[in-house]
């Protein structure tokens, strides 16, 4: 190599140092790994598609976060990528709106033999043959990360029908698997709806309004997608609490699909705007991480709701969330 080409490959390594140290490193996106989850229900095994997200680093906690009626775990793929990046391993299984044994994700007659049975699968995940630990296990083993263990911590998050799905889940927890239920360290809802049939979301919240499991709801304005608000209707009425969460004046139903909703869901209950979904990904995600760490960070609760000036406890979580100025202060009854 003449004097010239050793200079050529001099400079042309000192630039690559130089780009190289210019340009910050990228944050890993969460893995997200397709695998499947049995779960017992009318005398046979349904073997349901599930999601895993698996954060970058070390996990803060397992989040369950189901989809609403008719949907799939697809749907919440962008809200289960934020909980992944905020460094939470996500279940998100894909449950069935229609099975002639009534193991679906709504009550279309009497669909609480299938929610116990997932409420099982939370009791006894620390058991190797528990289907959720296999599934999870399948996951790791397929992204090759060894170093993730299945977190004991749980926080259950529930869109529409799935509102009720967690909300009858963390109930059974309560009454039945006492352990579990200690390590469920809070619900949240994002618009929910009840079944037309049964009274899961009823029985539910009468039993946990007993309980000190922190539950806040982001709902959006009452229209035929939400059946008009029902869900938070009956939350507000049923828990007898100071705070229960925001509604979105200006939300639609679909809010907490955001870019993994889909024409048909739009069509139907309307078109999330960008401020609405960030503000629910924020308050979503930045809830969650206060019920894993026992901590209470101001700028997602109104300071004195209600006792202060509803004006004044609107003012300080809107302003918090720099999203919804119009945001309603729901609190129970």
């Amino acid at each position: 190599m003449n004097l010239r080409s050793l200079v050529l490959t001099a400079m042309l390594a000192a630039a690559c140092a130089v780009a190289t140290a210019a340009t910050p490193m990228a944050h890993a996106e969460p893995d997200r790994m397709s695998e499947t989850v049995d779960i017992a229900c009318g005398g046979d095994i349904r073997h349901l598609s599930t999601d895993w997200y698996l954060p970058d680093g070390p996990a803060g906690g397992l989040v369950w976060l189901q989809h609403g009626f008719a949907r799939s775990n697809a749907n919440v793929a962008s809200l289960a990528e934020h909980f992944a990046a905020a460094g939470y391993v996500v279940f998100a299984p894909a449950l069935p709106f229609l099975d002639p044994a009534g193991c679906t994700l709504q009550n279309l007659g009497d669909n609480t033999g299938f929610l116990d049975n997932i409420a099982e699968l939370f009791a006894t995940d620390a058991e190797p043959a528990n289907s959720l630990a296999r599934s999870f296990a399948a996951a790791t083993a397929t992204a090759n990360r060894p170093d993730l263990r299945l977190p004991r911590h749980t926080v259950f998050v529930g869109h529409s029908a799935g509102g009720e799905a967690v909300e009858y889940v963390a109930r059974r927890l309560h009454t039945d698997h006492p352990a579990a239920f200690a390590d469920l360290r809070g619900v949240v809802l994002l618009d929910p709806v009840k079944s037309f049939l049964g009274d899961n979301t009823d029985q539910a919240l009468t039993d946990l309004d007993h309980t000190d499991l922190p539950i806040l709801d982001i709902a959006a304005k009452p229209s035929p997608c939400n059946l008009f608000g029902v869900g938070t209707d009956t939350l507000q009425r049923l828990l007898h609490r100071r705070y229960l969460g925001i509604r979105i004046g200006t939300g639609v139903h679909t809010d907490a699909e955001g870019p993994s909703g889909d024409s048909l869901g739009n069509l139907l209950c309307g078109d999330p705007t960008s401020v609405n979904i960030s503000t629910l990904q924020t308050l979503a995600v930045g809830w969650a991480t206060d019920f894993f760490t026992g901590t209470r960070t101001a700028d997602y609760y109104p300071a004195h709701a209600p006792t202060a000036d509803a004006a004044t406890a609107q003012s300080a979580v809107t302003d918090a969330v720099s999203a919804a100025p119009e945001a309603e202060i729901l609190t129970g009854s």
